[in-house]
């Protein structure tokens, strides 16, 4: 027969863990709604992918690649440009409207959404993809890890997401050069 002062069980231990857990979350929002459990599943699904690629890629022998400063380069410019039309361009809003909801027009072509808060996760992921910056870090590790299973298509596409992130910057230009000329 279990007296008061014996010890805890597993199940007592867990729910003083879970309070616990709950506790420093709290803390942390300090009142502001922040979705950290959906935060930890994002975080949980990029480490298990990466973790999972570079696993298979190392038993599968493929070499790492070794990137020069060009393709540094040209990697920054097609991240930006893929990152900005998956969480800014309103021809890509489908993708987004179960996560976020329209804010109101943004720059040339682009959209404002905010996320939608109807439970964690679907926060978190309305973050992550209304996000530009949020999503640099998926769309470097996808070209990274494109160049490890297939080189030659990602250095075509990465180029191509460069070369058009040339051109969008080529009609801001151009359009600023046009509105000075016409005073």
């Amino acid at each position: 027969m279990r007296t008061p002062e014996a010890p805890s069980t597993a199940r007592e231990n867990a729910e003083r863990a879970v309070d616990a857990v709950q506790d420093e979350a709290d803390t942390y929002r300090n009142g502001e709604d922040r979705p950290l459990g959906g935060y930890a599943v994002l975080m949980s699904v990029y480490l298990t992918t990466v973790g999972t690629l570079g696993a298979v890629a190392a038993r599968r022998g493929r070499a790492m690649p070794r990137p020069d400063a060009g393709d540094l380069v040209v990697t920054a410019l097609a991240s930006h440009k893929v990152s900005r039309i998956v969480s800014k361009a309103a021809v890509t809003s489908p993708v987004r409207a179960p996560f976020t909801k329209f804010d109101g027009p943004g720059g040339p072509a682009e959209v404002m959404e905010q996320p939608r808060k109807s439970s964690r996760i679907r926060h978190a992921v309305g973050e992550l993809l209304a996000c530009p910056f949020c999503l640099d870090l998926w769309t470097v590790t996808a070209m990274v890890f494109g160049r490890v299973y297939a080189p030659n298509l990602t250095r075509l596409v990465a180029g191509s997401f460069a070369a058009l992130t040339g051109a969008d910057f080529l009609h801001l230009a151009y359009a600023k050069a046009q509105q000075i000329a016409e005073g």
